[in-house]
């Protein structure tokens, strides 16, 4: 604890300068220093799960970007009156593109599995079912439903590597 509280002052003045100037160059109002918390707070979150970064201050640089580059996208998407009615702002056009790209080459990947491997994968991603709970609902062993995923997922990324 003593360690951390030693970080946090020695990283704080530094955080507050790239979070002052984003501030400024984003024209936010958002409060420097409950940014800066939110950043110290993140950064505790990695050093309390132990982990040890090789450079602390960049790390918490990294964190603090982050924090605001997220505020920024939480501001411009913001539902913005026009005329009578309200509209969501800020998605970017490419954003519906984006998602149809990614189901296309979804169905794709799926496409080469087995019907067993793919209905399985669909409970594991899609609907986010334990092994124990796609065993019930599929009627197979547990071994099994484990055993599909990982072949699927072999396949899916042989399948991919031939794409790229």
């Amino acid at each position: 604890m003593d360690d951390f509280e030693y970080i946090s002052e020695k990283v704080r003045p530094k955080l507050l300068a790239v979070v002052r100037k984003y501030l400024r160059v984003a024209d936010a109002s958002e409060d420097a220093e409950d940014i800066v918390q939110e950043a110290l707070v993140a950064l505790w979150g990695f050093v309390s799960r132990g982990m040890e970064p090789r450079n602390v201050e960049a790390l918490a640089v990294r964190i603090a970007k982050n924090i605001c580059v997220d505020h920024y996208r939480r501001q411009r998407l913001r539902i913005q009156p026009i005329g009578e009615r309200d509209y969501p702002g800020g998605s970017l056009a490419s954003a519906a593109t984006d998602r149809n790209d990614d189901a296309v080459l979804r169905r794709n990947l799926l496409s080469h599995l087995t019907e067993s491997q793919r209905e399985c994968v669909i409970l594991r991603n899609e609907e986010e079912l334990s092994l124990d709970e796609i065993a019930a609902r599929t009627g197979k062993p547990k071994n099994s439903v484990k055993t599909n995923i990982s072949a699927a997922r072999r396949r899916m990324l042989e399948e991919l590597k031939k794409m790229i």
